[in-house]
């Protein structure tokens, strides 16, 4: 049991070590923020969308809502009968200003359906600059001009948006959420410390068109679960440079249930396990909940229950602290400070999602299931359906 004391202290120390980094890169983060170019070419935003969703409406018409003098929208399903697209027509009659186009990509033939999707749409861009985000984020009228404003700079490749987590409803919405706002912030903003930005954050992709070109397209991207992670890689090994914008965003949790929630994270954490094999074995000694219960254990049945409860409080606060600064002093969450209280539990959890990831090789996404390979390439092993042919379709207002 000593040693189980020993082992919990040592894992606090690199969990407090973390923190401390985590505080240095949000004063170093907040302290170098970009002044206003005021570039604003015209862009595409590509919104990959794929049934109902909460809050979807409002979510969609932000992108509709931008202080921004030229751009465009193009809408991906997989055929013209997601509801979605019922929402997009809605909000393309009520801002008649916007050019909205569709694109239907079929059953997808391979892996990744939203790239499948998105190499469909980029088939209708007239623009060089693509804006990629997902259908669950919410943005704020100057979104466009902030993330696009870097691009004045010939060496900027890519653009990507740290993000608070939104609840919808519930506890394990609620613990979700305080994971985006603290878990990926500081995970994010001590990355970018230690070597730079040399990837990027699904929700907000902004990249040139001859930067996604050059590595590839959307095509490159069709067998891999982290499309994010890996097209801002691969876009920073090629020369450019990724930024991480000061602009946040909010990103819409959906998972309502336990459940949902469950499968969610686990999948997120086994395509990392599986795209950046060595950080995320490291990830463990990022957390401190794990340790702190691992000290109590140990101190009760080394007879020192009273240091094993100090080393467990010790533990509490660390992650008290971590929420404020990360979720607070980054993303500007109220809940990261209003709730800091559930952090601990959410830090615990995600240990346990980790210890997950290395269950299988399997996820499930979108109702199938998929086997993980080195680099994280997909491949299905439900049944395979017959596809549809894709097509893009130009419904310009």
């Amino acid at each position: 049991m000593q040693v189980l004391l020993y082992a919990g202290i040592l894992g606090l120390a690199c969990s407090t070590g973390f923190l401390v980094l985590v505080i240095y890169s949000v004063w170093r983060f907040r302290r170098t923020r970009e002044t206003s170019t005021g570039f604003t070419p015209r862009v595409t935003l590509l919104k990959p969308v794929c049934g109902l969703e909460p809050r979807l409406e409002s979510s969609l018409e932000s992108f509709f809502r931008q202080d921004y003098p030229e751009f465009e929208v193009i809408f991906g399903a997989r055929n013209h009968d997601d509801p979605a697209l019922r929402i997009a027509e809605k909000l393309q009659a009520k801002y008649p200003h916007v050019a909205v186009k569709y694109a239907y990509s079929g059953e997808p033939t391979r892996p990744n359906a939203k790239v499948c999707s998105m190499e469909q749409m980029v088939k209708l861009a007239k623009t060089d600059y693509y804006v990629i985000s997902d259908s669950d984020v919410h943005v704020e009228p100057n979104y466009l001009r902030d993330i696009m404003s870097p691009f004045a700079d010939p060496k900027i490749g890519m653009v990507t948006c740290l993000y608070r987590g939104v609840p919808t409803g519930g506890l394990w919405s609620r613990l979700e959420a305080l994971g985006m706002s603290v878990e990926m912030t500081a995970g994010a903003v001590s990355a970018n410390t230690l070597e730079g930005m040399k990837f990027a954050l699904g929700p907000t992709m902004v990249g040139r068109r001859d930067a996604i070109e050059k590595v590839g397209g959307m095509t490159a991207l069709l067998d891999y679960c982290s499309d994010d992670y890996l097209l801002g890689n691969w876009i920073a090994e090629a020369g450019w440079t990724v930024l991480m914008s000061h602009h946040v965003i909010d990103h819409i949790v959906l998972n309502r249930s336990f459940k949902d929630s469950l499968a969610h994270q686990v999948r997120w954490m086994k395509s990392t396990r599986f795209s950046r094999p060595k950080g995320h074995f490291g990830t463990v000694l990022t957390f401190a909940m794990p340790f702190g219960v691992l000290s109590l254990i140990g101190g009760i049945g080394a007879g020192q229950p009273l240091f094993g409860a100090g080393v467990f409080a010790a533990a509490i606060v660390n992650r008290l602290i971590l929420s404020v600064v990360a979720g607070w002093g980054v993303v500007r969450d109220p809940n990261a400070v209003k709730h800091c209280w559930l952090y601990p539990l959410r830090d615990f959890m995600g240990f346990c999602f980790w210890l997950a990831s290395y269950s299988s090789s399997e996820i499930v996404w979108r109702r199938e299931r998929y086997r993980l390979s080195f680099g994280g390439k997909m491949t299905r092993i439900s049944p395979e359906r017959n596809a549809a042919e894709p097509v893009a379709v130009d419904h310009s207002a």
